[in-house]
């Protein structure tokens, strides 16, 4: 399950966000990278007790907290503090597959990375190439879309960005553990919440929307992990 989360930052959250990274500690990106995507990962990202990643994280947190897509699709149990890249001058990173898990910042806790996320920060005509390429049996996905969106995941997907030819491409990247780790759980629950949104709009009085939401909320119960 790919979904699109549009517009998760404003034009002004945009506008500060790039200001910010230009004063942020950048370092290369090989530093973060497992023992597999070393050799494929061509970049530079924003050193992870920077504090400027730290007060950009916080925000993009808060506006996750107010996407209502976002909770639907993701079920979120844990998600960890964003981090961010940038690619320019021919970067890349080639095919590979993100880490299983990761430390929880402060804690003795690991996240299970069960969607990954991207958050493009520069605007897709002030870069060439960069596209996120994902790999499905029979055929990839590119996405490039506008500033401001996010794309999200699942973290076992194969997956690279393409080379960056001309200009610089920024974002935002993170991982989410859910409530449900069966991607096929979270589906069904993702597409019985929408039904029931739609229904809701539609129809609001209708008799069946108190026992469409009970299932819903049952099969959460039955399936979630915490």
């Amino acid at each position: 399950m790919m979904i699109k989360i549009p517009a998760l930052l404003s034009a002004d959250d945009l506008i500060f966000c790039r200001r910010a990274l230009q004063d942020a500690r950048w370092q290369n990106g090989r530093e973060t990278a497992g023992h597999q995507a070393i050799g494929v990962k061509h970049n530079q990202q924003v050193a992870l007790d920077d504090p400027i990643a730290q007060q950009l994280g916080q925000l993009i947190l808060e506006r996750l907290g107010q996407s209502p897509l976002f909770i639907a699709s993701a079920l979120p149990l844990r998600v960890l503090p964003p981090r961010f890249n940038r690619y320019e001058g021919g970067g890349i990173y080639g095919d590979h597959i993100d880490n299983a898990l990761f430390p929880m910042p402060n804690s003795d806790q690991y996240l299970r990375t069960d969607l990954s996320c991207t958050l493009f920060l520069s605007d897709p005509q002030d870069y060439d190439g960069g596209e996120l390429m994902m790999a499905h049996p029979d055929h990839e996905v590119a996405v490039k879309w506008d500033a401001g969106d996010m794309v999200l995941y699942p973290s076992t997907s194969l997956h690279r960005v393409n080379p960056v030819t001309k200009g610089t491409r920024l974002a935002a990247f993170f991982w989410v553990q859910s409530l449900v780790r069966q991607p096929d759980q979270r589906q069904i629950l993702f597409d019985l919440d929408q039904s029931i949104q739609q229904v809701s709009q539609d129809m609001p009085d209708h008799h069946t929307l108190p026992k469409l939401t009970g299932v819903y909320h049952n099969l959460l119960r039955q399936w979630s992990q915490c």
